[in-house]
């Protein structure tokens, strides 16, 4: 399906650009990319102003004291109007030489958090039980639901009842790895994608082309400083292959890091006296994927049935034994793990190419996706190096 027509009505969040909105835009003239707040002009019309000489990274505008305040009073020049930018964003006839817009973090480490709701830990547990057959996984949920139970949101992990049903699943040969994550004391924690790896909103996201079995993940992610402090949050989908996980979670890295299958955005929406961590435990995250046939799937996440607070999840990220010179963005899971049968009675849900995925929540906008083979996606060929190059020959570092 087409991710042309994006609008910066349908992407940003219920209160517009009130809040404090940063993105990346890339710019053809500097080959390079620039950090822009997102602000309305005189007119009301959403426009990328561009901060890249106050802050050359969003990764230096989060280490900030008060990186909201910070975004709020910087200033620089005007890249256009967003529709215009949105416009240009999509791979399918981008103009080279106009900008067009990326995801919003850049040096930031990609982590992420599994397991943290119950849906999704007894969906983990299948899988595994699987071995990453599809055909096998109605039977099995049946039986898992049977010695676990459907509702663990009341279950906090690592407490005493965890551990006492814990036992009693290890008595009966029910214990699984991901309810070793899910409700036991450590909080599963993996990378998730590379730094400056991640697609934007309005970009192709990837599967890989050999799996037959994988979903959506809808989340929000923290941007967390290299000192521990969370200072925003934004949408993130975390691609996942269902089938190369349950066959073994060693192949956690192929399930999960492929070419565009990390996407993040639209903006990275930083606290302020609009917009804190209170909001976040408080949101809804929502998805609805609409397939070339017909099919269409919906659904609604809401945060607060989190197993692990999210500041209980970057404990876990980083502290005395993991440090994050750049900091990080944390995604901190779903609920999601879809069974709506697609392609068959008992087969469940399955991503087909060209499935046009959303994700958003009211606090942070629309992430709009196009689902294609990651080898098929636009290739991850500007890292670390080329930025690094590239601001220094700008006059930026």
């Amino acid at each position: 399906m087409s991710l042309s027509g994006l609008t910066a009505r349908e992407i940003l969040p219920a209160d517009g650009v009130r809040g404090a909105l940063v993105g990346r835009v890339w710019r053809p003239d500097v080959a390079g990319p620039s950090v822009v707040a997102i602000r309305a002009d005189a007119a009301g019309t959403a426009r990328a102003i561009d901060v890249t000489a106050a802050f050359p990274t969003v990764s230096d505008l989060c280490e900030a004291r008060d990186p909201g305040a910070a975004l709020h009073g910087a200033e620089g020049p005007d890249l256009g109007g967003l529709d215009a930018i949105l416009a240009n964003t999509p791979p399918d006839g981008r103009d080279p030489a106009r900008p067009w817009l990326l995801a919003p973090v850049d040096l930031q480490a990609l982590k992420a958090a599994g397991v943290t709701f119950a849906t999704s830990m007894l969906e983990r547990v299948i899988e595994e039980r699987a071995r990453g057959d599809l055909a096998a996984a109605a039977a099995i949920r049946a039986e898992v639901e049977r010695l676990v139970g459907r509702d663990l949101r009341r279950l906090k992990p690592g407490s005493s009842e965890a551990m006492a049903l814990k036992d009693a699943l290890v008595a009966q040969g029910a214990w699984s790895q991901y309810l070793e994550v899910g409700i036991g004391p450590d909080a599963e924690i993996f990378t998730k994608a590379q730094p400056l790896s991640a697609v934007g909103c309005g970009a192709d996201a990837g599967l890989h082309p050999d799996s037959h079995w994988n979903n959506p993940e809808p989340e929000v992610a923290l941007a967390v400083t290299s000192d521990q402090r969370i200072v925003g949050a934004t949408l993130a989908n975390d691609v996942n292959l269902r089938d190369f996980e349950g066959r073994s979670a060693l192949l956690l890295g192929k399930a999960k890091d492929n070419n565009a299958s990390c996407a993040l955005g639209p903006f990275l929406r930083l606290f302020d006296g609009t917009f804190g961590l209170d909001d976040v435990r408080r949101t809804t995250v929502t998805l609805e994927v609409t397939g070339r046939e017909g099919f269409r799937m919906e659904g609604a996440s809401p945060l607060a049935e989190i197993s692990r607070d999210p500041e209980e999840l970057v404990e876990a990220l980083m502290g005395r034994t993991h440090n994050y010179p750049d900091g990080a963005l944390l995604l901190l899971g779903t609920m999601f793990a879809p069974i709506q049968d697609r392609h068959g009675p008992g087969l469940g849900f399955t991503h087909a190419e060209g499935d046009r995925v959303v994700v958003a929540s009211p606090e942070l906008g629309r992430l709009v996706n196009r689902m294609r083979p990651c080898d098929a996606c636009e290739p991850w060929t500007f890292g670390v190096r080329a930025l690094m190059r590239n601001l220094a020959a700008r006059g930026l570092q």
